[in-house]
């Protein structure tokens, strides 16, 4: 089967879009199939060899709290229309079908079959963005989905205020290739303190702010504790720093952008894993690569993280924008070894649910369902 796989956002910035993706593709060319990606994209990538088609110069937008890297260009029609004729492909597959431009002009040429995968919840870049530009091509061009696919049920939420009809909730996966307590930890931080880890990018909206005033308290209570932020964002970082600096709060390390690849040492350096996001998370892939490295983990209770995690059972959800009880969370989960073993086992084994070669499966037999089930015709 011919397969292609669209992005609305810029392919060389790191996401949980592109990261998605790049996993499905991975596994769909395991079994047998040939899968393009088509996505804008700042710079040459190569992870695809010939088959990353870029289409697009994306450019950052800032849309409600967060940075949508997309193309905006209404000259996209012409290489859109080409590649569909070169390519012939027997399923489209759209991630975040209606952000503007690369998808909306993807679906709108299309002949084939198109699936559209539902990534986000609340007001998340794409479908506010042009407003309301974009509720008239949505309205357009909704009809043109023959399949609807969305990640958790806060996304399919979500989307449906916008998209009626039936979804498959198929969540994200997590590479248990790559994300496997049997890497090595980063050296440097295995000094006998207890690492408490956050990965994310630094936006208002992923919490840091509440983390911190939350690690200055723990820091009181247990002097033998680290704080390892890890995640790119420039304005915040310095923001934090200053703040840090401020209170003299020590061990506190901001790493900035990891690449994807050495994400897993850092998750194996850590006693626990640390996610205090305040809103608009429609999943948790962090979550599930903690879990799948066997780290107990503290969360705010947000839809997107509760259909991750179990609170009581891989971590404890506590209140969003509450650093004390974050702060009580954390000390006690830090003091309690016992505790955070158990965690970490019931967080691996339910971290194999996930698996990318589960999810790219489901995926896949929800291709073959609407191959037998729904005909295209013109």
């Amino acid at each position: 089967m011919k397969i292609a796989l669209v992005s609305p956002y810029d392919f060389a910035y790191p996401g949980g879009v592109a990261n998605h993706i790049s996993n499905l593709d991975r596994y769909l060319c395991r079994m047998g199939h040939e899968v393009k990606v088509i996505a804008p994209a700042s710079k040459v990538i190569t992870t695809f060899g010939n088959r990353f088609i870029p289409i697009g110069k994306p450019r950052p937008i800032p849309n409600s709290g967060s940075i949508a890297r997309i193309t905006l260009s209404l000259t996209l029609a012409s290489k859109i229309k080409t590649v569909l004729d070169e390519e012939k492909f027997d399923i489209i597959h759209l991630h975040e079908p209606f952000v503007p431009m690369l998808c909306s002009a993807v679906l709108r040429f299309s002949n084939t079959i198109n699936i559209g995968t539902f990534h986000a919840c609340d007001a998340r870049p794409g479908y506010r963005l042009a407003w309301p530009i974009g509720t008239i091509m949505l309205k357009r061009r909704r009809h043109k989905l023959h399949s609807k696919i969305a990640v958790s049920q806060p996304a399919m939420r979500f989307a449906s205020k916008y998209v009626t009809g039936n979804f498959d909730i198929i969540p994200n996966g997590v590479n248990l290739e790559n994300f496997s307590p049997n890497v090595s930890p980063i050296e440097k931080f295995k000094d006998g303190k207890l690492n408490i880890l956050f990965v994310g990018r630094l936006e208002k909206r992923k919490g840091v702010g509440y983390l911190l005033h939350a690690y200055r308290q723990i820091k009181h209570e247990i002097p033998n504790s680290r704080l390892i932020i890890v995640g790119p964002g420039t304005r915040l970082r310095q923001k934090y720093e200053r703040w840090v600096k401020r209170y003299a709060i020590a061990d506190v390390v901001f790493i900035g952008f990891a690449p994807h690849q050495e994400l897993p040492r850092y998750y194996q350096t850590a006693d626990v894993f640390c996610a205090p996001a305040i809103n608009r998370e429609s999943f948790g892939i962090v979550l599930l690569e903690a879990m799948a490295m066997g780290k107990p983990i503290i969360a705010t209770n947000i839809d997107g993280y509760a259909s991750v995690v179990t609170h009581d059972e891989e971590g404890w959800l506590i209140p969003p924008k509450d650093s004390q009880q974050l702060a009580q969370a954390l000390v006690s989960i830090i003091r309690d070894e016992k505790l955070r073993q158990e965690m970490g086992r019931k967080g691996k084994l339910k971290a194999q649910q996930y698996s990318w070669e589960n999810v790219a499966k489901r995926v896949f037999d929800c291709y073959l369902k609407v191959l037998n089930e729904t005909p295209y015709s013109e």
